[in-house]
Order: C-alpha cells, then structure tokens, then sequence
C-alpha cells in the first residue's frame, strides 16, 4: 500500500510504483519514475527527469536529481538513474548529468551513500559501494563495484576509483586509483592491497598473493608504469583479478596515483 503524507508535492505525471512511502514535506517533480516498495522521508526533493528503482531509502533532506553543478549547463533534460536496494542517509545532494557529458548520472545497486555525500554529474557508480559521511565526487567520476571510500574522501573530475579499493579518511584522488588498493593522504597515495577486504569477500589466497605480486612490481621495482604492466601481465597466469589490475593500469586516461 502506497502511503503519502498529506503535506507532500508529487505532481500528477510522476510514476508511482507500489508499496512506496512519501514523508511530509517532500516534493517528487513531474518526469520522476519511483520504483516499488522504495522508502522517502521528511523534506526530501527529487527533481524532474530521475529515476528511481525498486526498495531504496532516501532520508530526509537530500536532493535528489538537481540540475549539474556546471556553467555550461543549459536546462537541458538530462537525467539521474538511481538502481535497486540503495540506502541514501541525511542531507545526500545528487545531480543529474550534462549534455556534453554522459547525459546521466548512473548509480547501481545495493549501495550505502552516508550522510552529506555528494555525486555531481555524469558520476556512474557501480554495485555494493560504500560512501562514508561527507565523501564527494566531482563531475565525470567512476567507481567500481565494492569501493568504499572513507569519510570525507574527494575524488577529482574524470577519475576511476577501481573495485575492491578503499580510502582513508580526507583521502583526496587526483589521479586514478587502481582496483583491489588502499589509498589514503592528500593526495593520495598507495598504502597496499586491500587484502583484509578481500578475504571478506572471499577472494582465494592465491588471487591476494598474486595481487600483492603485482602490486610490487607496479610500487616496488622502481619501474615506468609501461615497464610494470608488461610485467603484471606476463605474470598473471590467467588470473581474473590480476588481469582486472593491469587492464585498469593499461586504460587508465588520467595516470595512477603512485
């Protein structure tokens, strides 16, 4: 049973699924698709041209789907896809994306976003990602499945955060920060494998021994980043997350933190 609060706004095209709560004083614009059985509190804004999955939360006094943070930006009826089981806490700003970039805003699935988070436009977020309280992306940012980025933690325009990382806390990524590592200090720096997480993950000992392998030869030996993918990848021995580490290293457009 759908349940929305007398004191909401939700204008009459937005599309409603089934067993959706709305709490006072929200306002859902017109052009907003709300999936089955997702949750909004208190005071909460989404703007026109955002949709929303299926059992997400949303707590009060986000904004969710404003125009970008971007003085090229035109009103353009670009967009916000927000996908299944995500958790958005207190006070979350998202925005849609740009015509001259993506066009969207992308967040997967089963995510935590904490309190005072910020994703700016054209951001795509992946599955079961972690964003502690007051972490921010600027424009055109990536991040891969199972990041969790530390309090605080600011990502610069155009950066891929790889899977599997983790940032300390005040971490600031000027660069790319390849998967499986942990980075921390302003601006960041590599401080290893994140192998504690990936044995929660349930990664085999022999994928975190090569991983850490890898990583030696990438921030160990001294060598040109060039120099240290070939060797990653003539060590990989078919090794799923090996090859995933010097693929990122391989593709990376704005150089890795090092």
């Amino acid at each position: 049973m759908t349940e929305i609060h007398q004191t909401a706004i939700v204008d009459e095209s937005a599309k409603l699924g089934e067993n959706i709560t709305i709490g006072p004083y929200s306002i859902i614009e017109a052009d907003v698709t709300i999936g089955n059985g997702t949750w909004i509190g208190p005071h909460v804004v989404i703007r026109s041209f955002t949709t929303i999955g299926k059992e997400n939360k949303i707590f009060q006094f986000c904004s969710i789907g404003e125009t970008p943070q971007h003085q090229g930006y035109a009103g353009q009826p670009t967009k916000l896809e927000i996908g299944e089981r995500n958790t958005i806490r207190e006070y979350c700003t998202i925005n849609r994306g740009t015509a001259n970039g993506l066009g969207t805003t992308k967040i997967g699935n089963d995510n935590f976003i904490m309190a005072y988070a910020h994703i700016a436009h054209d951001c795509v977020l992946g599955d079961h990602i972690v964003f502690a309280n007051g972490a921010s992306l600027a424009g055109h940012v990536d991040i891969g499945d199972y990041a969790i980025l530390g309090g605080f933690s600011l990502v610069h325009q155009f950066c891929k955060i790889g899977q599997h990382c983790i940032t300390g806390i005040g971490c600031v990524c000027l660069q790319d920060v390849p998967p499986y590592i942990i980075a921390a200090g302003n601006p960041a720096k590599p401080f290893g494998i994140n192998s504690k997480g990936l044995r929660r993950r349930n990664f085999s000992a022999q994928s975190i021994k090569l991983l850490n392998r890898a990583y030696r030869v990438v921030y160990r030996r001294s060598l040109d980043l060039q120099s240290a993918i070939n060797e990653v990848e003539k060590m990989n021995g078919n090794n799923s997350e090996v090859i995933n580490f010097s693929e990122f290293l391989r593709h990376s457009k704005r150089g890795i933190i090092r």
